[in-house]
Formats: structure tokens, C-alpha cells, sequence
């Protein structure tokens, strides 16, 4: 069992930057990912990284803005948000999962989110 905590999201401005993190309770040896939901539209893929940390993955609208990272050691999953737009506004959830991947139901365990608003 995996307990996931998000947090650093908040209100920003386009533009801006925001770097948000994922603890994972207990040793984290799964693949981890970031997730987004926008309020009336489906979940969506951000970005994924290995369980060694030797592969990332990260879907097309935000590949050269955002970059995932973790540090096994703190049990710790990062990603950091850079150049944001107003339509990255949503909320994110780290997963956690056996492989990593652009589908949801590929992760089985969940956070609660944290809410990312960017301002026009």
C-alpha cells in the first residue's frame, strides 16, 4: 500500500512557474506520474518517470515546459511547471504504478490532487 500527498499547487500567473510534489508513504519502488483534470473535461496524461528514474515520458501540450523528477531517497516526486498557461489550470494527482504510462488505469494507487490556477 502507497499513501500519495501532493502539494505546492496555488494561483499563479501566466507565465509563471510552480513546482509541485508528490510524497509517497513507505518505500517507493513504482513508476510514478502526473495527471490533471480540468473542471468538465477528462483526465489527462502530464508526465510519467520510471521507478529508477532512467526513463520520463510527458504528453505534447506541456513536453517543453514541465519536467518530472523524484528523489528515492526522500520518496519524493517533483514536477516542475514552467511557462504556464491559462489552460494548464486543473487539478493534478501523482499515481503510482507498476510501468509507467499515459493511462490512468495503468496506476493503482491515487492522490487527492492539488489545484493549479493559472491566471490570463
Amino acid at each position: 500500500q502507497v499513501q500519495l500527498v501532493e502539494s505546492g499547487g496555488g494561483l499563479v500567473q501566466a507565465g509563471g512557474s510552480l513546482r509541485l510534489s508528490c510524497s509517497a508513504s513507505g518505500r517507493n519502488s513504482y513508476s510514478m506520474a502526473w495527471f490533471r483534470q480540468a473542471p468538465g473535461k477528462e483526465r489527462e496524461f502530464v508526465s510519467a518517470i520510471s521507478a529508477d528514474g532512467d526513463r520520463t515520458a510527458s504528453a505534447d501540450s506541456v513536453k517543453v515546459r514541465f519536467t518530472i523528477s523524484r528523489d528515492n531517497a526522500k520518496n519524493m516526486v517533483y514536477l516542475q511547471m514552467n511557462s504556464l498557461k491559462p489552460e494548464d489550470t486543473a487539478v493534478y494527482t501523482c499515481a503510482a504504478g507498476i510501468l509507467p504510462s499515459s493511462i490512468s488505469r495503468s496506476y493503482r494507487y491515487w492522490g487527492q490532487g492539488t489545484q493549479v490556477t493559472v491566471s490570463s
